[in-house]
């Protein structure tokens, strides 16, 4: 068997395994990163980021981050998830990230923007959202498929925990060198976390229009905008679509 059929087979066969659909959306995924081996990765990722960040005790903005949490969780559906919710202590940081497994972690300066707890959701749910389209897992794929030698996400498969897996983890996760700053996902996963966020927060009990009032916050700050405004785009195409998403978003909210 030549080289080349070699190649072709395993392209096919990781195509085969690793076909899947999106929650909520139905968009069809590649993801070739078995499930299990992926919470294990954001488990891991979750003790280095609280290993090297300060958490708050802000008790009021905390409660507002684990009620919020708890009620998406919820509506989630994903038992499998070891839920957990935590406010870090930096008010230069308007951001969130969510990692496989349930790790969900609030900037504390994101409340410069989420005035109120169904704001403070509609960003969660977009996190969340990351999470359970396994939009991490996706890009690694992607990756892989590009490269096909297979050795980026090989060597993460089988265990090899060295620091450049652990980077490749951290920002296919959405968290880059600094831990927290988030790296850009594709504009169709930013979208896909969207819908699937503003229909996470109105199943939890929160008013799906309060995305248009958090995201509005964030385009009038322009280039000026903190580092979550520049890998989450809050310009006028994404409000548009927004408001598109909005009524149907709505009839879960009134449930």
């Amino acid at each position: 068997m030549g080289i080349k059929t070699v190649i072709l087979a395993s392209t096919l066969s990781f195509l085969l395994v690793g076909c899947t659909k999106a929650p909520i959306t139905g968009r069809n995924q590649l993801i070739m990163l078995d499930s299990k081996q992926e919470l294990a990765l954001g488990y891991q990722s979750a003790k280095e980021v609280l290993q090297t960040q300060k958490i708050s005790k802000d008790a009021t903005k905390t409660a507002m981050v684990n009620r919020a949490g708890q009620k998406i969780a919820l509506a989630t559906g994903k038992s499998d998830y070891a839920w957990e919710f935590f406010l870090i202590d930096n008010d230069k940081e308007a951001n969130a990230f969510c990692l496989p497994g349930g790790k969900v972690f609030v900037y504390s300066g994101i409340f410069k923007y989420a005035s109120t707890e169904d704001e403070l959701a509609s960003v969660m749910g977009h996190e969340i959202a990351h999470a359970l389209a396994r939009h991490g897992a996706e890009r690694m794929s992607q990756s892989q498929l590009t490269a096909m030698g297979g050795q980026i996400l090989q060597s993460v498969m089988v265990g090899k925990g060295n620091a450049q897996n652990t980077a490749l983890v951290m920002q296919a996760f959405g968290i880059g060198s600094q831990l927290g700053i988030a790296l850009p996902f594709s504009r169709e996963q930013e979208y896909e976390a969207d819908h699937i966020g503003l229909i996470l927060s109105a199943k939890a009990g929160y008013n799906p229009n309060a995305a248009l009032t958090f995201w509005e916050k964030f385009a009038k700050d322009g280039s000026n905008g903190p580092e979550y405004l520049s890998t989450h785009p809050a310009g006028a195409n994404r409000i548009a679509k927004l408001k598109t998403l909005i009524p149907s978003a709505m009839q879960y909210y009134k449930k």
